[in-house]
């Protein structure tokens, strides 16, 4: 929702969410009465909503961004989106040097390789699909519904595509959706590999423990995972990756 101005005292602190890192703070800011907005893309049509202020959709771009800024006053922007949003992080950090903001990214620690692991690492999607296109036959694909365009050209692997909302893009010839939300464990995942005669996962980089499963799903059962690497962080003014350091700072700003 759009708040006004005039209910706003003292100003809030900006949370660009929709993360569980995002809810987390926001519920630890809530319960100790730090104000704050957590804003949300509002391109999952039934978000779990964070506890708080919410607001939902774009903001119009930087101009849009920092008009919102300057109407409530914020002195302090948390960047607690997706590994890979980059076009708000670009725009968050943006705003806050125009206006002088702090800006605190919050950004999770990103997966990385154990023994037992097959990862092929590729530095974007259009990597992702060239790899599955010459070695997958049945994928396992998790990069999340806007990215199912990537692979639609590929007309002979079959595609498992889990999502939260179904896709709205052009498909691969061969796929089934699957709408899911996680968090998931691993008994359910390799489950559902070994009932899918899934050959090769394919993934991005997010990190974090809610869907972590699948990587140790594919280990067990000997499957490579095609392992899209992460952008570049934007630069922030302080980036911590847990909720605790960033509840901290926090703290620290509203006393």
């Amino acid at each position: 929702m759009n708040l006004d101005p005039a209910m706003t005292d003292p100003a809030p602190i900006l949370i660009l969410g929709g993360t569980g890192e995002a809810r987390a703070l926001a519920q630890v800011l809530h319960a100790e009465r730090i104000p704050c907005v957590s804003s949300l893309a509002g391109r999952v049509s039934d978000p779990a909503l964070p506890a708080g202020d919410v607001r939902s959709g774009g903001f119009g771009g930087v101009d849009g961004l920092i008009a919102w800024l300057r109407a409530h006053r914020c002195t302090t922007v948390v960047d607690a989106t997706h590994p890979f949003a980059q076009h708000i992080s670009a725009h968050a950090a943006q705003a806050c040097t125009r206006l002088g903001i702090r800006l605190i990214g919050l950004q999770r620690r990103a997966w990385s390789q154990v023994p037992g692991d097959q990862w092929i690492s590729v530095p974007d999607l259009a990597e992702a699909a060239d790899w599955v296109g010459q070695h997958g036959r049945r994928v396992f694909l998790t990069t999340g519904r806007q990215d199912v365009h990537e692979f639609a050209h590929l007309t002979e692997p079959w595609f498992l595509i889990r999502v939260v909302d179904p896709p709205t893009c052009n498909l691969p010839r061969r796929h089934h959706i699957l709408r899911s939300r996680g968090p998931y464990v691993l008994d359910a995942e390799r489950k559902l590999m070994v009932d899918n005669d899934i050959d090769v996962l394919v993934t991005k980089n997010s990190g974090g423990e809610l869907t972590a499963a699948k990587l140790a799903a594919a280990r067990e059962l000997g499957l490579p995972v095609v392992m899209v690497q992460r952008p570049p962080q934007v630069p922030v003014d302080v980036a911590v990756d847990s909720v605790d350091d960033a509840v901290s700072l926090l703290r620290t700003a509203a006393r």
